[in-house]
């Protein structure tokens, strides 16, 4: 079974040493998406903002992998402050609500200051 490297073109991937995404098999596996918007690196300031752009990269990759969001079977949800989560609820439902994955919501310290959501996710289609 071979493995596939799927990348973004982020620099943080080249710099820290990642890849967006790993496909084995059936399996996708993404790693933590921010909400930056990769063709300028620029960060929404607002948590909803940054959450749609974190599901715009997902969808992205997802296709360029070979699959689609309605393949998500898991997803880590990680918000810097538990005050933010009810801002972030309606995008969660917007990209999320019909295909239902398995989820985890963190509260945590995120790599810089003006990240306020990441999200993990891993697709399987069988």
């Amino acid at each position: 079974m071979s493995k596939r490297l799927i990348s973004t073109g982020s620099p943080f991937e080249k710099s820290v040493g990642y890849s967006r995404a790993v496909v084995q098999g059936d399996w996708c596996f993404m790693a933590g998406v921010t909400g930056y918007d990769y063709a300028t690196m620029t960060m929404p300031d607002h948590i909803a903002d940054q959450a749609r752009n974190c599901f715009a990269t997902v969808a992205s990759v997802l296709e360029d992998a070979g699959f689609s969001m309605s393949d998500i079977v898991r997803v880590t949800h990680y918000v810097s402050d538990r005050d933010l989560v009810e801002d972030l609820t309606p995008a969660l439902g917007a990209a999320l609500g019909e295909i239902r994955p398995a989820a985890t919501m963190v509260i945590a310290d995120l790599m810089k200051p003006e990240m306020l959501y990441e999200i993990e996710v891993t697709a399987f289609k069988g």
